[in-house]
């Protein structure tokens, strides 16, 4: 069996975004050059996630009011976690995104439908932060 693991950052210019990471992902299989096996990819981080989903414009903005709905970030003193960092909103939309996708890798292509991609949902951004790629396999 091979494993391959890799690096990479994303930084948004602001304090919540969805970003297309699918092209970096592929460029990470390809690179292990494993054909059939498993992917996980993962936020590196407690305010931030990686999810599958549509790349569609109203989906996201969608998403971005739901996810307000559910944890506003302001008031922020709503929050007994905020303090020093006022991003407890995005501890909790963290979760309700999920931290990692895992994806089956068969003839050395990720098997998502038809319209999946991968995102990184950032929601306490301005500044970098790490995403892994694990892959194992054959």
């Amino acid at each position: 069996m091979k494993t391959y693991r890799r690096e990479f950052y994303v930084e948004t210019p602001t304090r919540r975004a969805f970003v297309n990471i699918t092209p970096r992902v592929l460029e990470c299989l390809q690179e292990s050059g494993i054909q059939e096996g498993l992917l996980l990819c993962n936020s590196m981080h407690i305010t931030s996630s990686v999810f599958i989903n549509d790349d569609e414009s109203g989906l996201h903005y969608d998403f971005e009011k739901w996810l307000e709905r559910l944890a506003p970030e302001m008031p922020h003193s709503q929050y007994r976690h905020n303090g020093v960092e006022n991003n407890a909103d995005a501890h909790l939309k963290r979760q309700v995104m999920g931290r990692e996708v895992v994806i089956a890798v068969t003839g050395g292509r990720l098997d998502l439908g038809t319209w999946e991609q991968i995102f990184y949902g950032e929601f306490d951004g301005k500044r970098k932060k790490r995403i892994l790629v694990k892959i194992i396999g054959e």
